[in-house]
């Protein structure tokens, strides 16, 4: 891939920098009592109160409550959390690396992230990586969708990034695992790669 123009990076976080499971959130949520788990959770675009949740509707204990209310039942904050970050399988030590080597070579980097508190307050922990560093010390700025009120692939949200960033698309490779975020992604004029989830994609920076 020529990046001879290149000079900033957006990253997704989940299928991207991380590796989801999606499939083993599923079965947790079920398993507490959410039997239709299967129904709202997506790999790319969450629905109902867990899209509430990523576009910044809910607050954290709000969105306790409405799976309480979904469920009928009650469920503890702790199980919930537990059920929802069965998405999350590592941040993988060698796409870290990739993220320091890159800063190095002196590419701004971003985060853009459909994503919750839930798995921030994790991402923002020194339990993120290995090294005891959170999300925050490999990029340069973070762009989390339940802050921005808004989620990709809407434009708006692309809109946010460029305008607060300052960054040129034309200048810029947008690395997403969703279809529709990298359509957007190539309409606004950023260069783009999709990898498939978990999928190691070093090789396009050398």
């Amino acid at each position: 891939m020529d990046l001879s123009e290149i000079k900033n990076i957006v990253f997704d976080l989940g299928g991207v920098i991380i590796t989801l499971d999606r499939e083993r959130s599923v079965r947790r949520f079920i398993e507490i009592g959410l039997e239709n788990a299967d129904d709202l959770l997506d790999a790319y675009h969450q629905k109902g109160v867990f899209q509430h949740l990523e576009e910044g509707l809910l607050s954290e204990s709000e969105f306790y409550d409405a799976i309480r209310a979904e469920a009928g039942k009650y469920i503890s904050d702790e199980d919930i959390e537990w059920a929802w970050m069965g998405f999350i399988i590592e941040a993988q030590v060698y796409k870290l690396k990739m993220l320091e080597d890159l800063r190095a070579k002196g590419y701004t980097l971003y985060l853009l992230s459909n994503t919750n508190p839930v798995v921030m307050k994790w991402a923002m922990s020194p339990n993120f990586s290995s090294e005891g560093k959170p999300l925050s010390d490999y990029f340069d700025k973070l762009y989390l969708s339940y802050q921005m009120k808004s989620l990709k692939p809407r434009q708006d949200i692309f809109e946010q990034l460029i305008t607060d960033s300052g960054l040129i698309p034309s200048e810029t490779l947008f690395v997403d695992d969703g279809t529709a975020n990298v359509e957007i992604g190539k309409a606004l004029g950023f260069k783009t790669f999709q990898p498939k989830n978990g999928e190691d994609f070093r090789e396009i920076f050398n």
